[in-house]
């Protein structure tokens, strides 16, 4: 069961501070922004258990494949507010992924796996994959194409627009498997104004 904000807050500040004293070794976080760890990366990852929430109640997802994780978003604060979900954090980098195995440890975390790989030579299936603005939506489409069985989940900012036409256009896809949901519907803040969680469906998401 997924659980409430209240509910992992003391988590989620020990990991913030695991990030905050790794990133001086090991920098996934730009150093002008790891002040603000918790609203621009532990917060805006959280988004998509939010969208999880609203749009999927209820449903309670028993795997998700992070793509592109790098030191461990959004996973890490997935996998702390859905403890029954089974992560695999994937990353080409291993140095990055050195970040992310420190916090999973520090945190305890027994539903993360870590995997050093490119993304398209992973074999299996995962009910979504995630992922946070690693590439464009029309280039990540194909790391993450029969990866999963519900859909995909991308974390983007600015103008998705034109992302997501070229994904249409050059993937041959049908725009009723798009959804694309405001980051700032949940969290008010100038900061996510323009930041969105976009829905890749494996079905149709909306009728004609």
């Amino acid at each position: 069961m997924t659980r409430t904000l209240d509910g992992i807050m003391p988590l989620l500040e020990q990991a913030a501070a695991v990030w905050t004293e790794w990133n001086s070794k090991i920098n996934v976080i730009s150093r002008k922004d790891i002040e603000n760890i918790r609203e621009h990366h532990i917060m805006h990852s959280l988004a998509i258990a939010e969208y999880l929430r609203r749009f999927y109640p209820g449903e309670e997802p028993a795997s998700i494949l992070d793509i592109g994780t790098g030191g461990g978003f959004p996973g890490i604060p997935l996998a702390i507010a859905m403890p029954d979900t089974r992560f695999t954090l994937c990353d080409s980098v291993g140095k990055k992924l050195k970040v992310a195995a420190a916090v999973v440890e520090a945190l305890g975390l027994t539903n993360v796996q870590i995997i050093n790989a490119r993304a398209e030579t992973l074999a299996g299936e995962w009910d979504w994959v995630v992922s946070r603005a690693v590439a464009s939506l029309d280039d990540f489409y194909p790391w993450a194409r029969g990866k999963y069985s519900r859909g995909i989940l991308f974390l983007k900012g600015g103008d998705v627009n034109s992302e997501i036409a070229e994904l249409l256009r050059s993937r041959h896809l049908d725009a009723r498997k798009i959804r694309c949901w405001k980051v700032d519907n949940w969290l008010k803040d100038e900061y996510f104004e323009e930041k969105f969680v976009i829905e890749i469906g494996k079905n149709y998401l909306c009728t004609p």
